[in-house]
């Protein structure tokens, strides 16, 4: 299927609210991801996606409608040279291959773009779709924290996946 990652619009508000507002994908995010995603969230979301000096967030769009948004954001002292990825897709969009190459993309885009050695994710231990995702994208499990991710009145296994700069030496 195909797909383009570019920078949000303000003109996007309402395709993105309406693959956003989904339950099933809420729940395999952070709290900063709210459900049910109202049309204050998605303002307020392509804000702060318009504010990077450097874009980091970008749409994910087919047929130039938001259906999900995928964003690499340098860490800061000690972490400066690693940056964390993160990506959802609207439900009606998943097993169709579009985020592992997402996920790819913006790797590239991460390690041209900023001054950073590694890229990692880290996801629920029982969301084996975006584990999947990570491994499809060349990315290695570097760590399972035990009960560290807590969501909705239940602890959860946290795992982190992580990508290196390859050398150009």
């Amino acid at each position: 299927m195909q797909f383009e990652l570019r920078p949000f619009q303000s003109s996007d508000l309402n395709s993105l609210v309406k693959h956003a507002n989904n339950y099933n994908i809420a729940k395999n995010l952070s709290n900063k991801f709210e459900f049910p995603y109202t049309i204050d969230h998605g303002i307020a979301f392509i804000n702060l996606a318009l504010s990077a000096i450097t874009p980091e967030i970008f749409a994910i769009t087919i047929n130039n409608e938001v259906v999900g948004s995928i964003g690499v954001h340098p860490k800061t002292d000690i972490h400066c040279k690693n940056a964390e990825i993160g990506y959802w897709i609207g439900e009606e969009f998943w097993g169709n291959g579009i985020v592992p190459e997402a996920v790819k993309l913006m790797v590239n885009y991460g390690f041209k773009t900023f001054d950073i050695t590694r890229i990692y994710a880290s996801t629920y231990d029982i969301n084996l779709k975006s584990r999947r995702v990570l491994e499809k994208a060349g990315f290695s499990l570097e760590a399972e924290l035990k009960e560290t991710l807590y969501k909705n009145g239940t602890f959860y296994d946290e795992v982190v996946y992580a990508i290196r700069k390859p050398n150009t030496i």
